[in-house]
Parts: structure tokens; C-alpha cells; sequence
């Protein structure tokens, strides 16, 4: 059920003594999620994959908060290295991890490969956070009330997974690729929330958000040559007062979704107003394949034969 009030920036509680990783928490959506989290107190990690832009960001929030606890840490979700690195090297420092907020995304790229080789948008978008989250589970089920929030967007309900084709070698799309990517999101949230259950984690929370239409840069790979890329672009601009959000309002379903304290495993939030595009941060529905139980199977055991990473953690916690 969807809710018809919802929170804002003020509604964001104390976050004092938790760690939070922000993945992608340079710019945009993700920028304005890192600062509010550090602005309440919590310690924030930015994972970027640019560390002159991830430096960049951190400066900045200190200059408006010299107090805030916020740093950065490289990260690249097209190398499977670099999130073994990152995983690893945080896992060494013996701190604990309250919150992974699997944020990083691109949008709209042409046709390439991760270094791994897999379809970029599916490989950054979905099997980056899912290894992410994968290596650094047992850091989160550790702590009471744990908590996986993966950042989707309404696009999903344009996509299909195509488990013949998930790397789209057959047939590219664009936006074709991104919304199979955004659905694959939230169909393993749904799933890993299944699996936690299952583990007997219930205090550990896999959960979702969108941000509705929001300022950010996540479209900045839009080809002005395309048609529909055009037709995207002016309808934006046409329609842009109506629907598009700030940037700091599209952080807040994410924000909610990271520190309501009522959250529960598999809750969705987005935006109250005008079809989830702007508005404050309520629960909403995901399309009705998202939470489709064969599907997640699916998705879990090909992301994991892709990834080699298995999750064996969340049972042996």
C-alpha cells in the first residue's frame, strides 16, 4: 500500500554512531544523500570511482560542516577487483557497517563492457552493487538493524529481465538496457530480503527507493543525435516544472529509506505526487515483477555465477 504523506529533509533522524556507505556519492542524488547523512551525524563513506571528484565532494561538504565525519574511498563497480578492494580494505579496518546505500548508476550508454565483460549498464547498475553487497554482508548482519538500501528508479517498469539475454549480445537498447538493469535492482532487493528471512537475519534490512524526477546528472550519456533522445530531452524542459524535483528532494526517499526507523524488509519509497515524480518520500509499489520469487531465484543464481560471489557469509554470520 502507498502512502499519501511522507517525509522531507526534516524528517531525516539522528544518525550519530552509525557508518554508512554511499556508493556513487560524488555528485547528484548521491551527493545530497552523503551530506544529509554526515549533516546528522553519521560517519559517511563516499565510494567513487573518480577519487579527484570523490576528494572534490568531500571538501566540499567539510567547507559547510567542518565537523561532518564524511571521507572517500576509490571504487569502480565495472571492475570486480576494485570491489574486492574496496571490500576488503574496509573489512581491515575493524569498523562496523550499519548501512550500504547501493546508489551508483549510469544511464543511456552506448553498447560497451565492464572489465569483466558484462553489459556495462546491467554490470554497474545491478551485478557491481550485487557484489558490493555480497562482500561486505557479513559486516551488516553484525549489526542490529543492518541495513542494504538499492537506489531504482520508475524506469523499471519498462523492463523485462530476459534471462536468455541478460548482456543484451542479441539486441541493445538503451534504455532498453537501463530499465532491465533498475527492475534487476529491485528484484533483488525483493530477493535478498527473502534470503535473509531465510537466515534467520530479520533484524538486517534489504530495502529500496527511487527518485522520482529529479535534477541530477545520471542522463548526461542521453546522444542528442538520437530521436527519442531528443524527443527525452525537450520533454523535459517542457514538462520540467511540472514533474522534475530538486536534487536534495530526490535523495529523500533514499534518506527514508536508510534511517526510517519503521522501515521493513522489502519496503519501497518514492516520491507522493504526480505519478512518483516529485513529492515527499512515501512508500510506494514496484511493478508486479519485481517481486516475482522465480525470478529472483533466477536473477540471484546468474548474478551469482557471473560474479563468484555466493553470499555464503549471511549463513555463517
Amino acid at each position: 500500500m502507498s502512502e499519501t504523506t511522507g517525509w522531507t529533509e526534516q524528517d531525516i533522524p539522528e544518525q550519530t554512531g552509525k557508518v554508512i556507505i554511499v556508493t556513487g556519492g560524488n555528485s547528484g542524488i548521491g551527493y545530497e544523500t552523503v551530506r544529509i547523512l554526515a549533516q546528522r551525524g553519521a560517519h559517511v563513506i563516499l565510494a567513487a570511482r573518480n577519487a579527484i571528484k570523490g576528494n572534490e565532494a568531500v571538501n566540499e561538504i567539510l567547507s559547510e560542516d567542518p565537523s561532518a565525519n564524511v571521507e572517500t574511498q576509490p571504487l569502480d563497480l565495472a571492475d570486480l577487483s576494485s570491489i574486492h578492494e574496496f571490500a576488503s580494505s574496509f573489512k581491515e579496518r575493524g569498523i562496523p557497517l550499519h548501512t550500504l546505500i547501493n546508489n551508483a548508476g549510469i544511464m543511456a550508454v552506448p553498447k560497451g563492457t565492464t572489465v569483466d565483460g558484462f553489459e556495462l549498464q546491467f554490470g554497474v547498475n545491478h551485478l557491481g552493487h550485487f557484489a558490493l553487497t555480497g562482500l561486505l554482508i557479513e559486516s551488516l548482519v553484525a549489526q542490529s538493524g543492518g541495513r542494504v538500501v538499492n537506489v531504482a528508479s520508475n524506469a523499471h517498469r519498462q523492463g523485462r529481465l530476459n534471462f536468455y539475454d541478460l548482456q543484451s549480445n542479441h539486441r541493445y537498447g538503451r534504455m532498453r538496457a537501463y530499465a532491465q538493469s533498475k527492475l534487476a535492482n529491485l528484484v533483488f532487493t525483493a530477493e535478498l530480503d527473502r534470503r535473509l528471512h531465510r537466515a534467520g537475519r530479520t533484524e538486517t534490512l534489504s530495502v529500496a527507493a527511487h527518485p522520482g524526477m529529479a535534477h541530477s546528472n545520471i542522463g548526461s550519456n542521453l546522444n542528442s543525435e538520437s530521436y527519442f533522445d531528443r524527443l527525452f530531452e525537450k520533454s523535459l524542459k517542457a514538462l520540467g516544472p511540472y514533474f522534475v524535483q530538486s536534487t536534495l528532494s530526490g535523495a529523500v526517499p533514499t534518506l527514508r529509506a536508510a534511517t526510517d526507523p519503521s522501515a521493513t524488509g522489502g519496503d519501497y519509497f518514492g516520491p507522493s505526487e504526480r505519478m512518483q515524480t516529485r513529492g515527499s518520500a512515501v512508500k510506494v509499489q514496484a511493478k508486479k515483477a519485481a517481486y516475482d520469487v522465480h525470478d529472483g531465484r533466477a536473477l540471484w543464481e546468474q548474478s551469482v555465477e557471473l560474479t563468484g560471489i555466493d553470499f555464503s557469509d549471511l549463513n555463517q554470520s
